[in-house]
């Protein structure tokens, strides 16, 4: 018992670590945001601010087009990801009930596809984009973050598909159901957790993105909150810290409600996409 006992107290601590770990950015991001000038340049730092103030977040938004920034960040990430699972289901459906060696050759393609680099695809799209008139646009940045997001939310897909009893499709044919009314009204309802999974790692991963965006976006008009947050920096390398953690902290909260009010919907579809019959 006493083993299990240091065991278990192990674990929680270790446990809490992490957590620490995890948060500490985050709770020092609202700490910097809440000071005044003479504190962030203060030589001996404190956790809680002794005079808070939101004047940071004030000046952040009278510095830079905040809200314009961030309504075009949230119509490139829910495009993408709309777009995306739309796309990607019904490849997935195909690749998991269809295994040929075709589909096999795809899904070792999808894998592969994840370990290129950024650099390396920026250049052939930037000439298509180019070439279709879309450079320095939101639709040409969604465009983009459709062709990134496919392969991880196809990769994603095939495991919820494989996890949706295939005898209950074979019922709905037997009923007179085609393959594309047996995929809307049979599979998609029940692997509903997995395509919102799906959609929501594909939003958070453009709602956060910044390379393409920086490279593609000219105008700041166009730009998105990512890009947006570099110009808080000078011409000198010095950041305008306070208004920085301000705007930083602002952009960080659609990521974090997501994942608060949707963690047990995620999960799920997460594990029942690591489950085959």
């Amino acid at each position: 018992m006493r083993t299990g006992t240091a065991a278990r107290v192990g674990q929680y601590t270790a446990l809490f670590g992490y957590l620490v770990f995890l948060a500490f950015p985050f709770l020092w991001l609202i700490s910097t945001a809440l000071k005044p000038p003479r504190e962030l340049g203060s030589l001996h730092p404190t956790w809680i601010p002794r005079d808070p103030t939101l004047d940071n977040f004030r000046q952040a938004f009278d510095e830079q087009p905040l809200l314009r920034a961030a309504s075009n960040s949230l119509i490139a990430a829910a495009g993408a990801a709309v777009i995306a699972v739309l796309i990607a289901a019904p490849m997935a459906y195909v690749m998991a009930r269809h295994r040929t060696r075709l589909a096999r050759a795809a899904g070792g393609w999808v894998v592969v596809s994840q370990a290129f680099p950024f650099v390396l695809v920026i250049i052939p799209l930037f000439l298509v984009l180019k070439n279709l008139r879309l450079i320095n646009s939101v639709p040409g940045l969604v465009m983009v973050y459709v062709v990134w997001a496919l392969p991880f939310a196809l990769w994603m897909l095939v495991g919820y598909v494989r996890a949706v009893p295939a005898e209950l499709e074979e019922a709905a044919a037997v009923d007179g159901a085609g393959r594309l009314r047996t995929l809307v009204s049979v599979t998609a309802p029940l692997m509903a957790p997995g395509l919102a999974a799906t959609a929501l790692f594909a939003f958070v991963t453009a709602w956060n993105e910044f390379f393409f965006a920086l490279v593609l976006l000219k105008t700041p008009e166009k730009q998105t909150l990512p890009v947006i947050l570099t110009h808080f920096i000078g011409a000198e390398g010095v950041a305008d810290l306070g208004p920085l953690a301000a705007a930083a902290f602002l952009a960080t909260l659609p990521s974090l409600v997501v994942f608060a009010i949707l963690q047990r919907r995620i999960t799920g579809g997460m594990l029942a996409g690591a489950v085959k019959n």
